[in-house]
C-alpha cells in the first residue's frame, strides 16, 4: 500500500472506484448522489460527517434537496491520496446503506489560458480586475477564485507573440475515458479538430471562426 501521503494517478485508483460514484479528475476524486429529498439528503451528509471526523479527513460538500455532492482531494499532499480512497469506499457505503442514487454525469473541470510574451507584466491587471488570488503550480502562478467559483487563469509564455489566433482560449479538463467522445461530439457540433498531436493529453479544436477550446485529460 502506498504512503498516506503518496499521491495517486487515476491508473492508480481506477479499480478502487470501479464499484463506487466517484471519478478521479485533476486531482480530485468527485461523486454525486441523488436521494428522497431534503432530509435525506442532510442525513447523508451527518452520517459521513460522523465518519470524516473519525477519520480526521474532511471533503468539500454540496447539499440541496434531494442532492449530495463530494469532492476528495488530500490538500497537504496536491492530490488524491490513499486517505481519500478510505473516505470515498466509506462514503459509497454509505450511500449504499440510504439507497442514494449515483448521478452518472462525469465531472469536468475548466481553465483560461492566456497566451503572454510576459506573465508577470499582466498578472495583476486579471488578479484585481477578478478579485482573484495567486496559486502556485506547474505553470508557474496561477489565478484562482477564492469563493471556488469561477475558473482558474494560467499564462502560457508565448515568445514571438502569436497574432493569427485568438490569445485566449478554454480549456475542459475531462476523464481520459470520456475525452475521445467528447472531442467527436464537438466536431459534430460544427467544430474543427485543429491537432490531435498531444493526445491523449490535450486535443485543440476551434469553432468556424477559429475560437478555441483545448479538451485535456488530467495526469493527476
Amino acid at each position: 500500500m502506498a504512503d498516506a501521503k503518496s499521491t495517486l494517478t487515476p491508473a492508480d485508483t481506477a479499480g478502487e472506484l470501479a464499484d463506487t460514484a466517484f471519478v478521479h479528475l485533476d486531482g480530485v476524486l468527485h461523486a454525486s448522489y441523488t436521494t428522497r429529498d431534503f432530509e435525506s439528503a442532510a442525513v447523508f451528509v451527518a452520517q459521513v460527517a460522523e465518519i470524516a471526523d473519525a477519520q480526521n479527513h474532511h471533503p468539500d460538500v454540496r447539499l440541496g434537496y434531494g442532492s449530495v455532492g463530494f469532492d476528495l482531494s488530500s490538500h497537504d499532499a496536491g492530490g488524491v491520496t490513499e486517505r481519500d480512497l478510505r473516505l470515498a469506499r466509506a462514503i459509497q457505503g454509505i450511500a449504499d446503506a440510504l439507497s442514494a442514487q449515483p448521478v452518472e454525469t462525469s465531472p469536468n473541470t475548466y481553465e483560461l489560458a492566456i497566451d503572454c510574451v510576459d506573465a508577470d507584466a499582466i498578472r495583476e491587471f486579471w488578479r484585481v480586475g477578478l478579485a482573484y488570488e495567486e496559486s502556485p503550480s506547474r505553470h508557474g502562478i496561477d489565478l484562482v477564485d477564492p469563493r471556488g467559483r469561477g475558473p482558474k487563469i494560467w499564462f502560457q509564455h508565448m515568445d514571438p507573440p502569436r497574432t493569427e489566433r485568438n490569445r485566449i482560449h478554454l480549456d475542459v479538463y475531462v476523464p481520459t475515458a470520456d475525452a475521445e467522445q467528447r472531442v467527436e461530439d464537438i466536431v459534430a457540433a460544427g467544430g474543427f479538430l485543429l491537432t490531435d498531436e498531444f493526445a491523449p493529453d490535450w486535443w485543440v479544436l476551434a469553432d468556424v471562426e477559429g475560437n478555441e477550446l483545448c479538451v485535456c485529460t488530467s495526469p493527476t
